[in-house]
């Protein structure tokens, strides 16, 4: 007869069972980690205090670089102790805790990057308008709206998944509660789960990634037919190679794990694209805006000398 008690915690599995890797894992990406926090907390710090970089494009890189911390440290630190301590316990609330903040504060980066892509598509197509369109006020409602979409997509993620039955096994073939691996270990069907799931990412990621991709077509013709200077053409596509960079970074693991893979194919493949977008990308962002960007790189210095090096009177 089937075991039909409700699961009232989980056990996250690690990475890889195999001990002699665990340890060198534990560093390699307790690193990461680190990196993630000294990066974007740098880029943080650097947009507050220096009144050069208050404007609408820095203002939305401080947003996505407060996003990249919160969504590191929501499965990091499990994930670390997993490496040290074996599989790790979560209580079913505690899990769906987990998986509300992963998939709000991810879904809230890719939305934020439509509206980065948006940002820079008024700025080189409509420069004269560039200060009306982007107006403070409107630069805060982009923000929020950005923050507010992916909070209702992980609320209505997670409301669905709590109301699913857990009676079989209780190991989650993952280092951290995603949507996916938590719909393979319910009871009965999850197909009303599963129709939601693809419906919510089309409508919301793939319309983000729509928008953001809309954005920079319109970018480069406007380039190529309408500006006729070289050194024009080159800052333009300067400022925007960066985007471009983190957009791929982002869009390229989410929509192969979450649109293009289907239900029953082993879960360990889904990690490497969630190790990407949830680890990888936001140690590499930090990287890519600041080694690409002058005005970041010239604000970052400053800022080290008047801490390091202050001014003896």
């Amino acid at each position: 007869m089937e075991n039909q008690t409700e699961v009232r915690e989980f056990v996250l599995l690690s990475l890889t069972h195999d001990l002699g890797l665990q340890r060198p894992l534990f560093i390699l990406f307790l690193l990461l980690y680190v990196a993630s926090l000294l990066g974007n907390g740098a880029i943080v710090t650097v947009v507050m205090a220096e009144p050069r970089l208050y404007t609408p494009m820095y203002f939305f890189l401080s947003n996505l670089s407060s996003l990249d911390i919160c969504y590191c440290t929501v499965t990091m630190p499990k994930m670390l102790a997993g490496f040290l301590s074996g599989p790790q316990a979560i209580s079913f609330a505690g899990c769906l805790a987990q998986l509300h903040f992963f998939q709000f504060l991810g879904s809230s980066e890719g939305v934020l990057l439509a509206v980065m892509a948006y940002d820079r598509y008024v700025a080189i197509c409509n420069p004269l308008r560039y200060t009306v369109v982007m107006s403070p006020r409107a630069c805060l409602l982009l923000a929020v709206a950005s923050w507010a979409s992916g909070f209702l997509h992980a609320l209505l993620t997670t409301v669905m998944t709590s109301r699913l039955r857990f009676c079989r096994s209780n190991r989650v073939h993952h280092f951290c509660c995603d949507v996916k691996p938590l719909l393979d270990l319910a009871c009965g069907s999850t197909r009303l789960n599963l129709t939601l799931l693809n419906v919510d990412a089309a409508v919301l990621g793939l319309s983000s990634f729509l928008l953001t991709l809309l954005s920079y077509l319109y970018i480069i013709s406007f380039l190529l037919l309408k500006v006729q200077s070289r050194e024009s053409r080159r800052k333009a596509f300067s400022t925007c190679t960066s985007h471009l960079t983190v957009v791929c970074l982002l869009y390229l693991p989410v929509l192969g794990n979450y649109m293009i893979s289907s239900p029953g194919l082993p879960t360990e493949r889904d990690m490497i694209p969630t190790l990407m977008y949830s680890v990888v990308t936001p140690v590499l962002n930090p990287l890519i805006y600041t080694l690409r960007n002058e005005e970041v790189k010239s604000a970052l210095k400053k800022l080290l000398r008047r801490n390091l090096f202050p001014k003896r009177i």
